[in-house]
């Protein structure tokens, strides 16, 4: 869709567009202060990297990209997000990567180096355009790590204030680089992309991050190029190969393995105070309210000190040593 709306259209206006629509949205879904914890000063030098790297040099490398290569090959490259992804939380967060996990990023990786051999047959230009969409989702899977940290922050919030900043920095971006202005029709379709690809996306995103930590929600994410690569094809693009076929089930075959993979053992957990949306209902969760409270809510709240053995994932509560 980014491609075949942004023809024509500059890089950094293309980015702009696209975070414009995804601040739009991200002022849509705010929620109230008891429902969901606000940004705080301290995350400010957080989110203007989070908007460098997934707003700025995301966007623009792979609207860049999409210039200069095959959409459906594209597409399937941006599930290499999971793999810098998985690779930057076990570094970043300390997130377990286990055998099975780490065949799976074997896998997508892969994948990947297929799809670059497939493009080779037909140019440089073509190898050119994947590695700046490659680039792009180094951009992203630092952009995940930085916004582990405010994942339990109103998703709304972060979704606006990091568009909001990156739409106007590659707005000023195209202006000093005198791109013409788009067409008003790729104009609004660029909008709504970004807001619902990127605006929508980014805040399911958040709030999964909060469930199954970073690289495992980037593994679920991982199926969306899939869905780009077929919405290319039905809109009419052809030349699918061998080497793109084989590249693409490597990475079905990586995401579908990185999913099942399990994790329990004895963990503790150390006494912390910190606010987030939560509900009674999680195993964690055990201090009273008068009256008592049932749906999800958000407020400072302590947790004491506990010892104990259950199924888990690098959440909030799970950021273990191992």
């Amino acid at each position: 869709m980014v491609q075949r709306f942004g023809a024509g259209v500059g890089s950094f206006s293309t980015a702009a567009l696209l975070y414009a629509g995804a601040a739009l949205v991200g002022a849509l879904v705010r929620k109230p202060a008891e429902q969901e914890a606000r940004l705080q000063k301290s995350d400010a030098k957080r989110i203007v990297l989070m908007a460098l790297s997934g707003a700025v040099i995301g966007p623009v490398a792979l609207a860049w990209g999409l210039q200069q290569t095959s959409g459906t090959s594209a597409s399937l490259m941006l599930s290499l997000e999971a793999v810098f992804t998985a690779i930057l939380a076990r570094f970043w967060y300390r997130e377990t990567l286990d055998r099975r996990v780490m065949l799976a990023m074997t896998l997508l990786t892969l994948g990947g180096m297929a799809l670059v051999l497939d493009r080779a047959q037909t140019g440089a230009t073509q190898v050119i355009g994947l590695l700046a969409v490659t680039a792009a989702t180094v951009a992203w899977g630092v952009d995940n790590m930085l916004s582990r940290s405010v994942a339990e922050r109103d998703p709304g919030q972060v979704v606006m204030v990091k568009a909001a900043l990156g739409a106007c920095a590659t707005s000023l971006l195209a202006l000093a680089f005198r791109e013409p202005l788009p067409q008003l029709w790729a104009a609004a379709a660029l909008l709504g992309v970004g807001a619902t690809g990127y605006g929508l996306s980014l805040r399911f995103y958040l709030v999964a991050q909060r469930a199954f930590g970073a690289a495992r929600t980037g593994s679920v994410f991982a199926f969306a190029p899939f869905v780009g690569a077929a919405v290319a094809a039905a809109l009419g693009e052809r030349g699918s190969t061998a080497w793109m076929f084989g590249g693409a089930l490597l990475m079905i075959a990586g995401i579908v393995l990185h999913l099942v993979e399990g994790h329990e053992h004895v963990h503790e957990h150390e006494e912390i105070e910190h606010e987030h949306a939560h509900s009674h209902d999680d195993g964690h969760h055990d201090h009273g309210h008068d009256p008592e409270l049932h749906d999800s809510h958000s407020h400072v709240h302590r947790h004491v000190a506990v010892r104990h053995t259950h199924a888990h994932v690098p959440d909030e509560h799970h950021a273990h040593r191992h």
